[in-house]
């Protein structure tokens, strides 16, 4: 009966929430600055970087060529590389950027299960990049770097430059992480054996992340699902780890973890098994107002539906809680991308203290959650700030389910109250599989600059 009265009692409060609410205000648009026309017949993940100066865009083109372009910020026009790179049909196989501390510009991308392909410029950036602005290098250690997925650069605990991979295939991989030394401009291991693997138990996976996310505790953070074999129904299991310097990691409860974490040694957030709803992709970790670690993640309930929860350390046990109050299931399985029917951000905090979580439901709709502190679940819903320009979220293109792809500044604006936005337009994924002609025309690929 107390569960009967708590559920009407925060319909009550969301419905007078969205009574209440109002429109968020439009975001200023200052600049939308064309680079090149796209491949849009599948998706793949591009990169947006701002350093230095300098903007790089990191995309397949038309014909679907691995291009860098650059230009000087603000307002400089666009210089276009061609890397000798011509991507498939696989909606795996995103590109990411980075710049060390010389100034030199690191690509890497269009890997599923194949080996490293590695980029490097012949000199710091400071003018439009060329064709012959780069060297292939397709190496750091030599080590791990022939079944290559799910390329990530990020900052280590003293700026450093780290390259993190999965080396292997699913539900067979482990997963990697580099240094580089600018000094030698060489590549070495930043752990002496994988993160995780799948141990002794006789039974191959591996892990898919999210993060390292640097908490305000100063720890990285990673959060993970196991996933048994290429079907992605056959994920199961909600883990965690922390670490200070990406090397030596640890539990929630400060317990030391030996290389590599396995399904035996690894701390459980909830034990849910394959079928269970468990998906990669939407697990993430976020934090509350005391700065602990909160994970969500997307599971079925009891009577097989989708759900939102999240789940906190509570003394010396983890505590999950159930965000939403669903109705529909999500029945997801099959080899390949699939499109998300549901979709989990991790646990903000917004400018009042307010505990928030975004969400998205093809079935229930989207929006903003406000969370109770206590018990992280839905209260309510907020009305947040438009992070995207309301009048772009449509698809321009008259081509039947083209969707409108977003990707945030992996770099920063130097120019105060500016933040940038790259922009394209793309059929949904397709499994990885090709699909018949003919294909939609490309689409225009656009950095927008916004006013904060």
């Amino acid at each position: 009966m107390n569960s009967l009265r708590r559920l009407a009692a925060r319909a009550v409060v969301v419905a007078a929430t969205l009574a209440a609410s109002s429109p968020s205000p439009a975001v200023e648009v200052l600049e939308r600055s064309n680079v090149a026309p796209v491949w849009s017949a599948h998706p793949v993940s591009f990169c947006l970087l701002t350093a230095r100066g300098w903007q790089f865009v990191a995309f397949y083109d038309a014909r679907r060529d691995l291009t860098v372009a650059s230009r000087p910020v603000p307002g400089g026009s666009w210089s276009l590389a061609k890397l000798p790179r011509r991507t498939g049909w696989d909606s795996h196989n995103s590109v990411v950027m980075a710049i060390d501390r010389d100034g030199y510009l690191h690509v890497s991308g269009d890997m599923h299960c194949v080996p490293l392909v590695y980029f490097r410029t012949r000199h710091p950036v400071g003018r439009p990049l060329r064709d012959d602005s780069f060297e292939a290098l397709h190496r750091m250690t030599g080590a791990h770097e022939q079944r290559v997925t799910y390329p990530m650069f990020l900052r280590g605990d003293g700026d450093e430059l780290v390259f993190m991979f999965r080396d292997g295939r699913s539900g067979d991989g482990r997963q990697i992480f580099n240094r580089y030394d600018p000094d030698t401009k060489a590549w070495r291991p930043l752990l002496d054996r994988p993160l995780t693997s799948a141990g002794p138990s006789g039974r191959s996976m591996n892990a898919y992340f999210h993060g390292p996310v640097r908490g305000p505790d100063g720890f990285f953070h990673m959060v993970w699902v196991w996933r048994d074999t290429p079907d992605c129904a056959s994920c199961h299991d909600i883990c965690y780890a922390r670490s200070r310097d990406l090397a030596r990691w640890e539990r929630s409860d400060g317990v030391h973890l030996d290389l590599p974490i396995t399904p035996q040694t690894c701390d459980y957030v909830e034990r849910v098994p394959p079928g269970g709803g468990v998906l990669n992709g939407l697990v993430k970790v976020g934090f509350d107002t005391t700065g602990r670690p909160v994970v969500s993640y997307h599971k079925y309930d009891a009577a097989g539906h989708s759900q939102i929860y999240n789940a906190r350390r509570d003394g010396d046990r983890w505590e999950s809680h159930q965000a939403s109050d669903w109705t529909h299931r999500w029945a997801f399985a099959g080899l390949g991308t699939i499109d998300f029917e549901v979709g989990v951000g991790p646990v903000t905090i917004e400018p009042d203290g307010t505990l928030a979580q975004d969400y998205q439901s093809r079935e229930a709709g989207g929006g903003t959650w406000r969370l109770d502190p206590g018990s992280l679940t839905a209260t309510g819903r907020i009305q947040r700030p438009l992070r995207r320009p309301r009048q772009m979220n449509a698809p321009e293109s008259r081509q039947v389910g083209m969707k409108v792809k977003w990707a945030d500044d992996s770099g920063t604006s130097e120019e105060p109250g500016t933040r940038y936005l790259l922009r394209w337009e793309t059929l949904g994924p397709n499994r990885d599989q090709p699909r018949p002609e003919p294909w939609p025309d490309p689409t225009m690929l656009r950095v927008i600059k916004l006013r904060d």
